[in-house]
């Protein structure tokens, strides 16, 4: 008897603590709301119109789907080529802005700030950056990828790389090797697997922000998409979040696969 009741007097305690920190969370949401102007209301209001639209999806166009096999494996094809470029320009500043690697923190300083600026501009900015430079097409998609592949994959590189054993580069630069020989024998054995894993995530994500480029120009099945919307051809527009799914869910399982063999 005299342990069950520490135990009550705990339930009691988590229980007061979870209904407190619930009802400041629902008062942030309601002045949020407030200050936002948010009304929760039109969702339920203009419910009929969600009906209506998603009853005129419901009906895809299946001669459709012959058009849209190729802007996908354009789409595939763009969110490669950025990834693979973006990660390429990654591993050089994320070793650089490694704490446990370069010991200068004004340099370090230098290229996080760099980082940082990149990883702040939206992907519709660059896009719009990338079409004014190189035209509309699937150039302007690639480049915009590859520069937010770069700024996201280095963040995750060089966080990796601050995690790792240090013994075995103490045990190096106390045999007199260099920063290259310490970075390609205790640096990279190390982190391989994470950044194989970091390289497929990034590359589902960068399949899903093609689709939204496309409504810049840059390329994709963003284009088919914004076409079938603003023509308010919904049936066609099943036909392309149908298939953009089946790419999805086929890339996510490869990746989950890939990830769980490297483990």
């Amino acid at each position: 008897m005299e342990n069950q009741v520490p135990q009550k007097t705990w339930l009691q305690k988590y229980h007061v603590k979870g209904i407190f920190w619930t009802v400041i969370l629902l008062v942030l949401l309601e002045l949020s709301s407030i200050s936002t102007g948010v009304k929760w209301s039109d969702f339920f209001k203009n419910f009929d119109q969600f009906l209506e639209l998603f009853h005129r999806m419901a009906h895809p166009d299946c001669s459709y789907t012959s058009i849209v096999i190729q802007p996908i494996i354009e789409t595939i094809q763009m969110a490669l080529l950025g990834t693979t470029l973006g990660t390429i320009f990654a591993v050089p500043f994320a070793v650089l802005a490694a704490r446990n690697i370069v010991k200068n923190a004004f340099l370090r300083g230098v290229i996080r700030f760099i980082l940082n600026l990149v990883r702040t501009l939206p992907d519709l900015l660059l896009a719009a950056l990338a079409v004014a430079i190189v035209g509309i097409g699937a150039t302007a998609g690639v480049w915009t990828l590859a520069i937010f592949s770069f700024g996201m994959i280095s963040k995750l590189f060089y966080e990796t790389i601050e995690t790792i054993e240090s013994g075995p580069l103490e045990a190096l630069r106390a045999a007199g090797a260099n920063n290259i020989q310490v970075i390609v024998f205790a640096v990279i054995p190390q982190v391989l697997n994470g950044f194989i894993s970091y390289f497929l995530y990034t590359f589902e994500i960068n399949v899903r922000a093609s689709t939204v480029l496309g409504y810049l120009g840059a390329g994709g099945i963003g284009v088919f998409l914004q076409r079938s919307l603003s023509s308010f051809r919904y049936d066609q527009t099943a036909v392309i979040i149908l298939a953009i799914l089946v790419v999805v869910v086929v890339i996510d399982a490869v990746s989950n696969t890939l990830r769980e063999k490297l483990q």
